[in-house]
Parts: C-alpha cells; structure tokens; sequence
C-alpha cells in the first residue's frame, strides 16, 4: 500500500517534470517564431518606436515615460492604488527630478 506522501511525492515529481518540460517547449516555439520575431524587429526600428507597454491596466503603467506625479491619486489624493501593477514601478526617474522633495521639507503646523 501507498502512504499519502508517496501520492504527494509522485504529484511533486510529475509537477517538476511538466515544469520542465515547458522550458524544453520555449526552446522549440522560439526558434519557429524566429523571424516573425525579426520581422517585428526591423518594423520597431524602421518606425523608432521607444515605448514597451508594460501593463495594460492603468494609463500611468502603460507608457512610463508618459506618466505624471499625480495621475496615480486622479481620484482623490489620499485614494487607494487601484490597480496592482502601480505598485509595481516607481515613476520614472527623469519625472522624480523636476520635482521638489516638499515632503521632506514640510514642517507640521502649529
């Protein structure tokens, strides 16, 4: 008779073979999709386009270099991140420069 691990054990072994598998799957899908994937190369460059979409959720994560400071908190300023991937990137560095640190600054009120 089998003890409960050996199932566990059995299903672990199965999960990492399929695991595997998928990296052997990559290797053949990438070489059969190695020109299109030229083809969309020359097309990005012949056009200069600069941005990569990271996200589709939010117009702030879409385009990073087309965000701003403030559209994350559009709603209201103390609201909740909506969506998850806002949480995900810090804002471009070259929109953290124009601004000044007030936060660092300010002093409470009396």
């Amino acid at each position: 008779m089998s003890r409960p691990s050996d199932r566990v054990l059995g299903f672990t072994l199965l999960a990492a073979a399929l695991f595997a598998a998928t990296f052997v799957d990559a290797e053949i899908q990438r070489d059969a999709h190695e020109p299109a994937l030229q083809r969309t190369e020359r097309l990005v460059e012949d056009l200069r386009l600069s941005d990569l979409v990271l996200f589709t959720e939010a117009r702030y994560t879409r385009h990073l270099t087309q965000a701003d400071l403030h559209s994350a908190f559009q709603d209201h300023p103390v609201a909740l991140e909506h969506f998850p991937s806002g949480s995900l990137l810090p804002p471009p560095a070259l929109l953290l420069d124009r601004h000044e640190p007030l936060d660092r600054e300010a002093a409470p009120s009396d």
